[in-house]
């Protein structure tokens, strides 16, 4: 395991869409947070390598099942390990389920040695009303990613606690993944509770620039009926039809390769930019 005076060489992410960064660039070659956490441990070793297995789409117990095996054999020493919201948005939703497929992939990587990180998630009702029903699911499987974490001695990105987190500005308009500016938080978070050089607790803090109010009650409507239109009626039509949005995908990098290649160079996740 890496310290201040070893510092990380083989980092590899593992997770769904937000892992692969969908809402930072362009879709079919996302950035996202997995790569600007690389940025960042960089500085303290420009020979780090790095792998993300994440794809999107992906429900916890399909990331254990295709991506730990593969995760691994790669024997990092630093891994990310964030999905959950995928099977949150299900019908049937089982917290303990869900929580156990993380376990297991926790315990699998802290027994090889690697050091393990991973976050809580935010209200989604804070984002969109329509997600007001989901709360008490992300609240249950955050408290449960908190114990297992615990058990494990698995570093926990405490994203959940700050309200920032929830700034519309930090969302893609989709309101399901994270925006540049939230992907680089994100990122920040992850180094901050990594305790990496050069990370602080910027990324807790508010945007410097104030934002209006989104609308409530009536006022809501119109921007609502606009959001299900144009995201989350594509979204139920999968659904009912059998789809993912990750059918076709695979791994955007799953070999440890220095990082800048192939998905492009990635930047250190500085709090104080967003």
């Amino acid at each position: 395991m890496a310290s201040a005076d070893m510092p990380y060489n083989r980092y590899v992410a593992l997770g769904d869409s937000q892992t692969e960064g969908l809402g930072d660039g362009d879709d079919t070659n996302p950035r996202g947070f997995a790569d600007r956490l690389a940025g960042h441990l960089t500085h303290d070793n420009p020979d780090l390598v790095y792998a993300n297995l994440a794809v999107r789409g992906r429900l916890t117990a399909q990331v254990r099942a295709e991506q730990l095996a593969p995760a691994l054999k790669l024997r990092p020493d630093l891994a990310t390990v964030v999905a959950g919201v995928n099977d949150i948005l299900r019908p049937r939703f089982d917290a303990d389920h869900v929580s156990g497929e993380l376990e297991a992939m926790f315990a699998a990587l802290t027994a090889q040695g690697t050091h393990v990180a991973t976050l809580t998630f935010p209200d989604l009702a804070r984002i969109t009303p329509l997600a007001r029903p989901l709360a008490p699911r992300i609240a249950a499987l955050n408290q449960r990613i908190r114990e297992a974490a615990h058990r494990h001695g698995v570093t926990v990105a405490e994203t959940a606690r700050h309200p920032v987190v929830t700034d519309p500005r930090l969302w893609s308009p989709d309101r399901l993944h994270a925006s540049p500016l939230g992907h680089q938080r994100i990122a920040a978070a992850l180094a901050h509770a990594l305790d990496l050089p050069g990370a602080d607790d910027t990324w807790t803090r508010p945007l410097t620039t104030p934002t209006t109010p989104p609308p409530t009650g009536w006022r809501a409507a119109p921007g609502e009926l606009r959001w299900a239109a144009a995201f989350l009626g594509p979204w139920l039509v999968r659904r009912l039809q059998g789809r993912s949005s990750g059918d076709g995908h695979t791994a955007k990098r799953p070999q440890l390769t220095p990082v800048g290649t192939p998905s492009g160079p990635a930047s250190p996740p500085h709090g104080s930019q967003v």
